[in-house]
């Protein structure tokens, strides 16, 4: 996926978030809502994440360099992370501490009105924002579902916007129910419950996200169709008998590490081998242009049976 989606859709989440939290902690402050005063700390929350998505990914287009040579792709993994990380402490903590301070002692709204106008125009804007992460997200998937797409994704940074947005609008729903059934009950828990229900999304959201980063920052291997691709570029070879192993390792979302070791055949001498690995590398990075650096260990078979 091209950096240029990713960082489209962050834009649109960024200013729709920061937008949604002065809207949310005005009707907040006006009406002493618990779930609101959540829904204002999620929004507060998504903006700094989003803003921490735009820091990784201008931090992993920096070039290689003496310390770095592989360059810093890795920097989206480590800071989609660190957002993760962020939504679960910051974001559901506060909710769920605010919702059960609200259970315990729980205070009766004013100009409750405010909070479903307020909702309204945050369910507007989460969804404004949800479909644009939503379009750039369908461009890349292909004929995938959702949670598979996900989970042979390489750029996190786009479905960590869109998951986010995703448990923004269900928040929504939750923090209207909320408000919806104190009002119309008159046991005012109902808003503090709701708070701790947005809590447990976040936490939920942050959860999962978490997971599905560990193994890119750690170190994932290229997608199943990429190695097998290469394999058979590498097969088809005439020099080469068999492919002993090949590893790859995204160092980024567009940037794979390819090693290689191959028994050549007994006849193949020094020249024909470095031309073998250059025709190699060649083809390998016109079908894959994403795989940028690429080591051969070329092995004869006498040695390999020694």
């Amino acid at each position: 996926m091209s950096t240029s989606g990713s960082k489209k859709a962050i834009f649109a989440a960024l200013a729709g978030n920061a937008l949604v939290a002065i809207t949310k902690f005005v009707a907040a402050g006006i009406t002493g809502s618990s779930a609101m005063f959540s829904e204002g700390i999620h929004s507060v929350v998504d903006t700094g994440n989003q803003g921490l998505l735009l820091y990784g990914i201008k931090r992993a287009e920096k070039p290689a360099d003496d310390e770095f040579p592989f360059g810093h792709g890795k920097e989206i993994y480590f800071w989609s992370f660190v957002v993760s990380i962020l939504i679960f402490a910051v974001g559901a903590g506060v909710s769920i501490y605010e919702g059960i301070h609200h259970i315990i002692h729980p205070e009766p709204m004013k100009s409750v009105m405010i909070n479903y106008i307020v909702l309204g125009l945050a369910f507007l804007f989460e969804g404004a924002v949800f479909l644009v992460a939503l379009k750039e997200f369908k461009k890349v998937k292909g004929e995938l579902g959702y949670f598979e797409a996900v989970r042979r994704g390489k750029d996190p940074s786009l479905f960590v916007v869109l998951f986010e947005d995703f448990a923004a609008t269900i928040g929504l729903l939750v923090a209207a129910l909320g408000i919806y059934l104190s009002q119309s009950t008159g046991i005012l828990q109902f808003d503090g419950i709701a708070s701790v229900v947005i809590g447990l999304i976040l936490g939920t959201t942050a959860f999962w996200l978490a997971v599905e980063t560990k193994g890119l920052l750690i170190g994932e291997r290229a997608g199943k169709g990429v190695v097998e691709g290469i394999r058979a570029i590498v097969t088809e070879h005439a020099e080469i008998e068999h492919v002993n192993e090949l590893l790859t390792m995204h160092m980024g979302p567009d940037f794979i590490l390819l090693n290689v070791s191959a028994t050549f055949q007994d006849s193949a001498k020094a020249d024909d081998i470095e031309e073998a690995i250059e025709q190699l590398s060649v083809k390998i990075k016109e079908n894959y242009p994403e795989v940028k650096r690429i080591f051969v260990e070329a092995e004869a078979r006498h040695r390999q049976t020694a």
